[in-house]
């Protein structure tokens, strides 16, 4: 639990350029919502940013800040909220701070993809933690050292960590139903017309067997076979064989419930994870090629580029800010 039983806790929200507005009032709410329907200060928050200026969220929206990274202000926890492009963000001063505060005890945690910046911190060892899902793949490449699951929220001892969207909610209305009770935190749920309060043992996406009816129990194992064998792809003879069925019935599967043949969806799925690796790491592009099983790197080129009307490396570009869009669009019309 954040900080003691009956005294006000003082949590810290520690906000990067372009965090997101919706994981960060999700956060904020349910704390905000405690206070009020009992009448009792039960949380007080503060916003810190690096240098203790205003900062611009996801929105466009910017908020004020408290206090810059290093004070010496006391927090019972501080977490760290971020968006797209984290991997992009160089903050020393902030890793420092976040570092000085573990010192103490603080507890540390992050939403949406605050975990990346808590990951580079070599604040995450021997700790489970979770990061939004479109950001999993390249997170567990460049920390492979780390545990990262794919659940809504993980609280390991002194770390929070969730995704993004409104993950928070469900993370904080669990600290509040472990600290304050189960009926407060029902009466926030209910406030915030949040139709159940998840657990931690839920998973962020949608899984496949309720989004096609858990009578395709088949085509649901092809495809968690084909998720966990992006670096070296199943043929489809060997995906027929291991769920059981033969080549045509798989087809006949793919087609009639994902409207597109099973190499088409496995060959999807690949270039999606590569699609996050190049923009969300410094991973040369030949590498991204073969972690997501392309027998070169202008096979994956091409590939890329039939999907996605770009190729990888412009894709890099444009993403940093460094190619003009309209120029990519007149080129692939031109193509």
């Amino acid at each position: 639990m954040i900080g003691k039983a009956n005294a006000t806790a003082h949590i810290g929200f520690y906000v990067i350029p372009h965090f997101s507005m919706i994981a960060f009032s999700s956060a904020v709410e349910p704390l905000r919502m405690a206070n009020q329907l009992t009448g009792i200060k039960h949380y007080h928050w503060s916003l810190i940013s690096t240098d203790g200026q205003p900062v611009q969220c996801s929105n466009g929206i910017e908020l004020s800040a408290d206090f810059a990274a290093g004070t010496r202000e006391r927090f019972d926890a501080v977490f760290v909220c971020s968006g797209v492009n984290i991997h992009r963000i160089d903050d020393e001063a902030g890793i420092l701070w976040l570092k000085q505060l573990d010192k103490v005890g603080t507890v540390l945690g992050a939403v949406c993809t605050g975990t990346h910046l808590l990951a580079r911190a070599d604040l995450l060892n021997e700790r489970r933690c979770t990061i939004h899902w479109e950001n999993l793949a390249s997170t567990r490449e460049q920390f492979p050292h780390l545990v990262i699951s794919p659940e809504l929220f993980e609280i390991d001892h002194d770390r929070y960590t969730c995704a993004g969207g409104t993950a928070p909610m469900d993370m904080m209305l669990c600290e509040i139903r472990d600290k304050h009770g189960v009926e407060l935190a029902s009466r926030i749920s209910e406030q915030f017309m949040c139709e159940r309060i998840r657990d931690q043992n839920d998973r962020q996406r949608v899984p496949l067997t309720q989004r096609i009816g858990a009578s395709q129990p088949k085509l649901a194992e092809a495809v968690s076979l084909m998720e966990a064998n992006i670096e070296e792809p199943m043929t489809l003879d060997e995906l027929s064989f291991h769920v059981g069925l033969s080549r045509r019935q798989l087809e006949r599967l793919f087609q009639r419930y994902l409207k597109c043949v099973p190499t088409r969806y496995y060959l999807e799925l690949r270039l999606e994870r590569a699609r996050q690796l190049l923009l969300q790491t410094s991973m040369p592009i030949v590498d991204i090629a073969l972690a997501c099983g392309f027998i070169s790197a202008p096979h994956f080129s091409k590939c890329y580029r039939d999907t996605f009307s770009i190729p990888p490396r412009d894709e890099r570009r444009r993403a940093a800010g460094l190619l003009d869009v309209s120029s990519v669009a007149k080129a692939t019309r031109v193509s």
